[in-house]
C-alpha cells in the first residue's frame, strides 16, 4: 500500500512539473508610456467648458449622462447630473474619472485587460469600464473627466468629446 501511494504521489508530481513548464507565460511587454503629470491642474472654466461639450454629446444622442470633472490629483472640480439619470451614475463616473487620474490612462485600458483574462484591475481600485479619459494640455496630464449614464460605449463616446473640447 505504501509503494503505491508512493508511486502515484510521484506520478502526479512529475505530471504537475511537466504541466506547468507548458504553460509557462513569455514575459509581457512593456507598457506604453503614459503622459506625464503638468505643473497645473484644470481650471473650473476648462472643467466646465469639457464638461458642457460632453453634455451637448450626450443631448444630441438622447443620452441622460452624469459628468465629473477632476484635478489630476483626484479633488473634484465640476460635477452634474443630467435629468433622469439613474442615482448610480453618480458614483461609477467619478471612479472612472479616477482611475484616470491615478493610473494616467483611460478607464477603457483596464476594461480591454478585463476582457482578455488579466483581473489585476479589479484588485488595483481600478474602474474597468470605460468612460474615463485624460484631460491634457501641452502633452501634459491636468485632469480627468469620468461619464456614466449609458452603455460604456456611450459613456465613452460622451467623455472623448469633453475631453476634445480642452485645447
Amino acid at each position: 500500500m505504501k509503494n503505491t501511494l508512493a508511486l502515484i504521489a510521484a506520478g502526479l508530481l512529475l505530471a504537475g512539473g511537466s504541466a506547468l513548464a507548458q504553460t509557462a507565460l513569455a514575459p509581457a511587454p512593456a507598457p506604453a508610456p503614459q503622459p506625464p503629470y503638468a505643473a497645473r491642474v484644470v481650471t473650473l472654466a476648462e472643467a466646465k467648458t469639457v464638461a458642457a461639450a460632453a453634455e451637448a454629446e450626450a443631448r444630441k444622442n438622447g443620452w441622460t449622462m452624469v459628468i465629473v470633472v477632476l484635478e489630476s490629483n483626484g479633488a473634484q472640480v465640476f460635477a452634474e447630473k443630467m435629468d433622469g439619470t439613474q442615482y448610480g451614475s453618480n458614483e461609477v463616473a467619478l471612479k472612472k474619472a479616477q482611475t484616470s487620474a491615478n493610473f494616467r490612462r483611460p478607464s477603457s485600458f483596464f476594461q480591454e485587460q478585463v476582457k482578455s483574462g488579466t483581473l489585476n484591475p479589479i484588485f488595483t481600485g481600478a474602474t474597468a469600464v470605460e468612460g474615463g479619459e485624460l484631460l491634457l494640455v501641452d502633452g501634459k496630464i491636468v485632469g480627468a473627466i469620468g461619464v456614466s449614464g449609458g452603455s460604456a460605449a456611450q459613456d465613452g463616446m460622451v467623455a472623448r468629446a469633453g475631453q476634445a473640447a480642452l485645447k
